[in-house]
């Protein structure tokens, strides 16, 4: 179902039961997959992989070309599994270079003007809400959640399960299971609520009010120190705190606390 008033480049492919409404453009080399709604004034362009039941609301522009300073005009990618929400005006940029698409994951949902910067790599069950904002390279893993006007640094990861209040400042990486928020931003709290929600186990909890304890709860302690006292604790055996060490050990702009 295309709307007349829709233009659809004749090098774009479409899926099964694909709708597209009043004054859509798709551009070439956008593949949208089986059952995408894309509901009127929104602008697709390529190369975009998009998978299927993907929605998609007024004026929203979506694999528009990066904003990075470096992209020599090579053709660069987005790359979008299923079942995503775009709300009005989000934006999401392809990759700077070929090698290396950006990438949205499935179930995800995106509020008013939430911005998806050039390289970002997203994982599954994100929401941004309202005017958040991702910079270029930035990586966010499962079930993170971002609040509204929040911004994050370019390069900066966001870990699964972590919730950013509203107008935070991101510098620094984001630890999983956390709640972060604040100008600049800091640890709070473990995201007791948030995991509760989501099913996990109280042992899982509990192990990982300890790390927080261990790691976060005395800003000034030296942070090496804290995960190796962690790690001889019977808490690090379970596989979230785990994760949790491994993120931090992994960071390259450090952890916010």
């Amino acid at each position: 179902m295309i709307h007349p008033t829709a233009i659809v480049s004749p090098l774009a492919k479409l899926g099964r039961d694909v709708r597209i409404g009043p004054y859509c453009l798709v551009g070439p080399h956008v593949e949208l997959g089986d059952d995408c709604v894309l509901h009127s004034h929104v602008v697709i362009e390529g190369p975009s992989k998009i998978g299927s039941a993907n929605e998609f609301h007024p004026y929203a522009l979506i694999g528009g070309k990066t904003q990075d300073l470096k992209y020599l005009g090579e053709p660069t990618c987005l790359e979008m599994g299923d079942h995503n929400v775009f709300r009005e005006n989000c934006t999401v940029h392809r990759g700077t270079t070929a090698e290396i698409p950006t990438r949205i994951g499935s179930h995800n949902y995106f509020l008013v003007a939430a911005h998806v910067a050039h390289d970002c790599q997203l994982g599954d069950h994100i929401i941004m809400s309202n005017n958040a904002t991702l910079g270029g390279h930035v990586t966010v893993e499962d079930y993170a959640i971002l609040s509204g006007l929040c911004a994050v640094h370019q390069f900066g990861r966001i870990g699964r399960h972590a919730i950013i209040g509203g107008c935070s400042k991101i510098q620094q990486d984001v630890p999983p299971y956390m709640i972060i928020d604040g100008n600049p931003a800091a640890t709070r709290g473990l995201n007791l609520v948030g995991l509760q929600r989501r099913g996990f186990p109280e042992d899982a909890i509990r192990a990982l009010k300890s790390a927080y304890k261990k790691l976060f709860l005395k800003k000034d302690a030296n942070l090496a120190l804290a995960l190796s006292s962690l790690k001889a604790t019977h808490a690090a055996s379970d596989p979230h705190v785990a994760h949790l060490i491994h993120f931090i050990e992994a960071s390259q702009r450090g952890v916010t606390r």
